[in-house]
């Protein structure tokens, strides 16, 4: 009796989520939700339509610099000195202030870039590694290819990125990608224990010498105002007057643990949510989140298929 008394309750309430998640999605240029582990869609809007990402570029550039510290052996704490070129960016809104001639260690520009969304720091990281790998006349070009080559590594087919930190008014062209090539970068990224550390901090305190040998502390707050939301751990903010407000978001659950026979199998739970073009981001984000794990359960119970499947509407 109680299940029936209460159950066109909750149909009630599972219809009006759903008006006011369809509500929040069409104030987004593109979406898409996905399973961390396997890549499969499990609902997108738009989701190859080629847009700017603005600072949703940095994910890329701290997969170049985490991959080429892991292969070479290259420690973090080196000391990178900000560049001239970055002279350009100075100045830019969210910074931490950094300075051409300044020096902070690679780990601290990761958290600055990631966290803070510090352009400077991008920059920064993409002038040492560029000049690690052999681009000593162009060594931010030379990096900028890397995180084309990691793209299509990815299968990011329709990406394409033009500097380290995403901003769209100083190149000839507009960097682009699409929300289900992000979601692709984002499940490479969160696979790494160091990445998914870095975009779970709140705060971070990090450390700035200057050109004159001064050193100071500069506190970092995450510009991802949905961190610890929902067990969301992650990953970047970005918004130009292009590319509007976007942003990932990335939520795991306890893993899934089935007996079959003689065997036992445990299986990852964790989906992404990439928002793009938003005007209330964070909005469409956490009503997409939530939208989300209903669509993976559904999918979950039709045996996890690779194709064919829809979310039930």
């Amino acid at each position: 009796m109680v299940l029936i008394k209460f159950a066109p309750v909750l149909s009630v309430l599972a219809a009006l989520a759903f008006t006011i998640s369809a509500a929040h999605t069409e104030e987004v240029a593109a979406y898409a939700i996905t399973d961390s582990t396997t890549g499969f869609v499990l609902e997108s809007s738009n989701g190859q339509k080629k847009l700017p990402v603005a600072s949703l570029t940095k994910i890329a550039t701290a997969m170049v610099v985490l991959d080429w510290s892991a292969s070479t052996g290259s420690g973090l704490d080196q000391l990178a000195t900000v560049p001239a070129s970055a002279a350009r960016l100075v100045g830019g809104q969210g910074g931490t202030g950094l300075q051409p001639g300044d020096r902070a260690s690679l780990r601290d520009l990761l958290y600055a870039g990631l966290m803070q969304s510090d352009n400077v720091a991008a920059e920064t990281l993409a002038d040492f590694v560029g000049r690690a790998l052999g681009g000593r006349d162009a060594p931010v070009d030379t990096f900028v290819v890397q995180m084309n080559a990691l793209a299509r590594a990815k299968g990011m087919l329709r990406t394409k990125f033009l500097n380290p930190h995403g901003l769209d008014n100083l190149e000839r062209s507009v960097p682009t990608s699409t929300a289900e090539d992000m979601a692709k970068l984002t499940a490479y990224a969160m696979h790494d224990s160091a990445f998914r550390f870095y975009v779970s901090q709140p705060e971070r305190k990090i450390t700035i010498i200057s050109a004159g040998g001064e050193q100071s502390a500069f506190l970092l707050r995450n510009t991802n105002e949905l961190l610890r939301v929902n067990g969301i751990d992650g990953v970047k903010t970005g918004t130009t007057a292009k590319a509007g407000q976007c942003v990932i978001i990335s939520a795991p659950k306890d893993p899934e643990s089935r007996q079959e026979g003689d065997k036992h199998y445990i299986t990852p739970r964790r989906i992404n949510v990439v928002v793009l073009g938003a005007t209330n981001r964070f909005a469409v984000a956490q009503s997409l989140l939530a939208r989300g794990w209903q669509d993976y359960d559904s999918w979950a119970a039709a045996g996890r298929p690779a194709k064919g499947w829809k979310p039930p509407r």
